[in-house]
């Protein structure tokens, strides 16, 4: 067996096409365009690439945008204050904190200043409640681009078994409720599970979003399954993720690559995030 490719930069092409084709509908009818915030702290380089893709991603669809940047010096209050003033700007449409911060700033802590209707990530508190509780809102990125994955594969949902390895509030958590809601019976794995590969081997879709290089072995993965790799990771002069691939490829059913699997896609939800934002205003 070897798992066919899911090409998540084909999905994500789909996706902008239709952002695109939304907002110039806006233009055409005389409204400026959305506007998209983000904040960058620090130098890391990893950051700096994916805050330069987000905004090449932006243009192409006809979203504005800014990189409002912060040295690695500044404190918890001057991120604050440079979030409260983007709140306050009328024409700021969406706002997005790049993470990860510095070890010398608090993550959480700022997220919870973004106005809940600015918060193109879908992490704040209030986001978070409305996918808990079901309800419309912005949720987050990755979560979503995972759905669009099983979406594109054209599989019915209700019934099945997924195996959900991380319990970050970015990508596992959300994402255990998202297919909890969508018919799926979850199991959800994180650093305290005993023998977590005996609960993965029982998953039809396996989701890794850890950070850990290669966790993810053939033994872990049920023959003929989904398995989406959300972690990215520089090993030398190569990018891969939670899943051994090679290995892995020879068991599943479908499989994401990295790069190219899960990360275009959340770009590209990213974009449909602002957008939502955007017409809550324009209608």
């Amino acid at each position: 067996m070897t798992a066919a490719l899911i090409d998540g930069k084909t999905i994500a092409s789909g996706i902008q096409q239709v952002v695109q084709q939304k907002i110039a509908t806006y233009r055409e009818k005389g409204f400026r365009a959305p506007f998209l915030a983000v904040l960058l702290v620090g130098d890391n380089p990893a950051s700096e690439l994916y805050v330069s893709v987000k905004q090449r991603a932006c243009r192409n669809v006809g979203i504005d945008s800014t990189v409002e940047r912060l040295s690695i010096s500044a404190t918890q209050a001057d991120l604050h204050t440079v979030i409260h003033r983007l709140n306050a700007d009328p024409g700021v449409d969406g706002i997005l904190l790049q993470l990860p911060l510095p070890a010398s700033l608090d993550a959480m802590k700022a997220v919870m200043e973004i106005d809940p209707s600015k918060d193109a990530d879908g992490l704040t508190p209030t986001q978070q409640g409305c996918l808990n509780w079901n309800i419309p809102g912005i949720y987050p990125c990755t979560a979503l681009a995972i759905l669009k994955i099983l979406g594109s594969l054209q599989v019915s949902l209700s019934g099945k078994i997924a195996a959900v390895v991380g319990q970050s509030v970015i990508v596992g958590a959300p994402t255990s409720t998202l297919l909890t809601q969508q018919g799926v019976t979850v199991i959800h794995l994180h650093e305290q599970s005993i023998n977590p590969q005996l609960l993965t081997r029982q998953a039809d879709i396996l989701i890794s979003a850890t950070g850990v290089v290669h966790l993810i072995r053939k033994d872990w993965v049920k023959p003929g399954a989904i398995v989406i790799d959300v972690g990215i990771q520089k090993v030398g002069d190569r990018t891969v993720g939670d899943v051994d691939f090679d290995e892995v490829r020879t068991q599943a059913g479908f499989i994401t690559p990295v790069p190219g699997g899960v990360g275009p896609i959340t770009v590209a939800v990213l974009l449909e995030n602002c957008l939502e934002i955007y017409s809550q205003k324009f209608g």
